[in-house]
């Protein structure tokens, strides 16, 4: 009798255990599933924000792994999606692109300039604690940037950057065979000298990056590029003195921000706020609830990228 009393007691453990299991399930799942946050009044005329936050990368954010954490990015498909959502969606009278991020590809930062350009209706940019490089590279065609007195911005300029270990292969007997089909075609090995002709190849490439740069914020902030060039020696600056250099159009905080989109998108009283997301799995909803970047995950994503991609409007932080 007593063993079917416990069995009883087990049994009925086990089932709530699993109504619970399935309750949090649903509303990870159904929270995960929406793709669309709004805040503020439940109707009427809206300001959506677009963040660009943390590294920019090309392409799409890989699925997340519920089993191990990511340190995430600002993946350019995922940018552009949102904007376009924004574009789209006709109750979003204006834009926000906020943007917290030290740069990254050059590829990727084009990539969402070019979105930003085929935008119909008022968007501005907003910053963050920081925005430099491709951070200020996707701010500039917007119709305005915000930023805090604070904010680490500017850093206009390209870079690239390649390891030397020759020195150190040789010390410890390292030898590196390498078969090519041309003398430049390892130029950036590691294990042999980075020669005055490849330097004369590579500049050449930082400076048309460079370049195009230039112009885009030249046509951004309506300057010369004369002017421009003066300013972009790759100093990084404050908001406060990004204002003063023409770069910064007012300074402000989010709030101020979407204010004053609301303002261009004829928006009265206060605006609904409409973020997008991508729509995720429950398992991945899951993981990310139990797993969070660690300090290695964030260096190993920066070492990754730096490696793909040699080529990048990125402030690196000393």
């Amino acid at each position: 009798m007593k063993r079917k009393t416990w069995y009883w007691i087990i049994g009925l453990t086990l089932v709530g255990l699993l109504v619970c299991a399935a309750f949090v399930g649903l509303g990870l799942w159904a929270a995960s599933s929406m793709d669309r946050m709004d805040r503020g009044p439940a109707f009427g005329d809206a300001v959506a924000i677009v963040r660009v936050e943390g590294v920019i990368l090309a392409g799409e954010a890989p699925a997340p792994n519920p089993f191990s954490a990511d340190s995430g990015g600002a993946f350019s498909q995922e940018v552009i999606e949102s904007l376009k959502k924004a574009n789209e969606d006709n109750s979003v009278k204006a834009v926000i692109l906020f943007v917290d991020s030290p740069g990254g590809s050059v590829f990727a930062s084009d990539e969402i300039y070019l979105q930003i350009k085929e935008m119909n209706k008022p968007i501005i940019a907003a910053m963050g604690s920081l925005a430099a490089s491709g951070g200020y590279y996707v701010s500039a065609p917007t119709q305005e940037i915000w930023a805090s007195p604070h904010t680490l911005t500017c850093s206009i300029g390209v870079i690239s950057q390649f390891l030397n270990l020759e020195e150190f292969a040789q010390e410890y007997g390292v030898t590196a065979v390498t078969v090519k089909s041309g003398k430049f075609k390892d130029t950036g090995n590691p294990f042999r000298e980075f020669t005055p002709e490849d330097q004369a190849l590579w500049q050449a490439i930082i400076d048309e990056a460079y370049a195009g740069f230039v112009r885009i914020v030249a046509e951004g902030r309506k300057m010369s590029e004369e002017q421009v060039r003066a300013l972009a020696d790759g100093r990084i600056c404050t908001g406060k003195q990004a204002k003063e250099m023409g770069l910064v159009d007012n300074l402000g905080y989010l709030p101020d921000a979407i204010d004053r989109a609301a303002e261009l998108g004829g928006i009265t009283g206060e605006p609904r706020i409409v973020e997008y997301d991508r729509p995720v799995s429950f398992f991945e909803a899951l993981g990310g609830a139990f797993n969070r970047p660690s300090p290695v995950e964030e260096v190993k994503q920066l070492l990754h990228f730096n490696a793909g991609s040699p080529l990048m409007y990125l402030y690196i932080a000393p």
